[in-house]
C-alpha cells in the first residue's frame, strides 16, 4: 500500500476539530450562534472563565476561522464566520456520512 497525502479538506476538518475541541469554544460557538454578534465583555460576564483564558479561547477559534472579529476599541465584537461555518457544517457533515463500521469490529 502506498502513501497517501492528506487532502485539503482533511487538514482543514482537523483544524475546525482541534479550534472546537474544548467545551469554552462549544460554549462560545452556541452563544454566538444564538444572536447576531456579541461583545467580549458581555461573553465573560456570561461564560465561567477568566478574561484572559476567554481571550485565548476566541483566538483559537478565530485562528481556525470559525468565528470573526471587529476590533472598535475599546472593545472588540465577535460572531460566527458564516462561509467558514458552513464550510465546516459540509466537512462534518460528510465525514460522519462516510465512516463505515465493520460489523466484525464492535466488541
Amino acid at each position: 500500500m502506498s502513501k497517501k497525502d492528506l487532502t485539503k479538506e482533511q487538514e482543514q476538518l482537523a483544524r475546525f476539530a482541534k479550534a472546537m475541541g474544548h467545551p469554552v469554544r462549544i460554549a462560545i460557538l452556541q452563544l454566538l450562534a444564538s444572536q447576531t454578534c456579541c461583545y467580549h465583555g458581555d461573553m465573560s460576564e456570561i461564560l465561567p472563565v477568566a478574561k484572559s483564558t476567554l481571550s485565548q479561547h476566541l483566538n483559537e477559534l478565530k485562528d481556525a476561522g470559525l468565528i470573526q472579529g471587529t476590533i472598535t476599541l475599546p472593545t472588540v465584537k465577535y460572531c460566527i464566520h458564516r462561509g467558514n461555518w458552513e464550510t465546516a457544517q459540509r466537512l462534518f457533515s460528510a465525514f460522519f456520512k462516510d465512516i463505515q463500521f465493520d460489523s466484525d469490529c464492535e466488541s
